[in-house]
């Protein structure tokens, strides 16, 4: 069942990226996951990052969400890696598969499979700018790809701008996939653009009919958009799920970090359990940059507690 139907929260993993490069010591070049799909060698590097959030699932009886490394497996960051359209369709439709055979090594744990979408330029700054319409037909691969391969669901991550929102919520409608729009914010609260999370939201919801699954926040950490969820406003029940990360920088200074700052577990946990009393429908609960195994261990055992 996907979570937005279900009234049980669900897991995800945490920061996978981050974990292979600080904690694992794996070279990803511009920080993409999605080559490591191509061998052996790479795709057991996944099953053992996978393997022990399946574990934790079940120790918790809880759900949870499994992405596809796919982040960066879209037609600029693909061309820079020396991917054609060609390939990235297929490699796209394999990382499905891929996580459906993780997912069935576990059958005692309902997992949702769930395609991953990232912006086409940076992920902290506005970039490459599309208008909703270009952003459908830039994002429309990959969607097809999720769902010739038969994924539950596609989430766009580390969204920050209203109309590519548009335009991938738009490109999973187009091929029956439920999508989710979860949009990075600055320590302010607001998106990179200036604009609000609420009047993003509210913006996506109308231009799509309100076609997206729910919204995510991610790529920041607690108390950097605490303060904006604390106005009893309509648009918070459009909220689901949170993937935070566990430093309190910027996204600048994150980008200038030469060594990982994994934050304080516990007070994470602390955050997400406010988080979840101030978010009347919260339902999937992870990490993003920094966070790891044991963050994401705490947080289950928080909501267990």
């Amino acid at each position: 069942m996907l979570p937005q139907l279900s009234a049980e929260l669900f897991l995800s993993d945490g920061g996978l990226e981050t974990t292979l490069v600080f904690l694992q010591g794996i070279d990803l070049p511009e920080f993409a996951s999605f080559p490591l799909l191509d061998d052996e060698a790479g795709r057991d590097t996944l099953r053992r990052y996978f393997e022990p959030y399946l574990d934790l699932a079940d120790l918790h009886g809880r759900g949870i969400i499994l992405d596809t490394p796919t982040w960066r497996a879209n037609a600029d960051w693909g061309a820079v890696l020396g991917y054609d359209a060609g390939r990235l369709a297929d490699l796209n439709r394999r990382a499905v598969e891929f996580v459906a055979e993780v997912a069935a090594s576990r059958p005692d744990v309902e997992v949702v499979i769930n395609g991953v979408v990232g912006p086409r330029g940076d992920g902290y700054v506005v970039t490459a700018a599309m208008t909703a319409d270009e952003a459908a037909a830039y994002h429309a691969p990959q969607a097809e790809a999720f769902a010739d391969a038969g994924a539950h669901m596609m989430s766009a991550v580390t969204m920050n701008y209203v109309a590519e929102a548009i335009g991938v919520v738009r490109a999973g409608t187009a091929v029956g996939v439920p999508t989710v729009v979860s949009f990075t914010v600055e320590t302010d609260g607001l998106l990179p653009t200036g604009q609000s999370l609420g009047e993003a939201i509210n913006e996506v919801d109308a231009a799509t009919d309100g076609a997206a699954a729910y919204f995510m926040i991610n790529c920041a950490h607690p108390t950097h958009f605490e303060h904006v969820l604390d106005e009893c406003e309509p648009w918070l029940e459009r909220v689901k799920a949170i993937r935070a990360n566990s430093s309190t920088m910027s996204h600048a200074e994150l980008d200038a970090a030469e060594e990982l700052d994994r934050g304080d577990v516990d007070e994470l946990a602390e955050h997400y359990l406010a988080l979840n009393a101030l978010l009347p429908d919260l339902r999937v609960v992870g990490g993003c940059c920094g966070t790891d195994l044991e963050h994401i261990t705490r947080i289950a055992e928080a909501f267990s507690e």
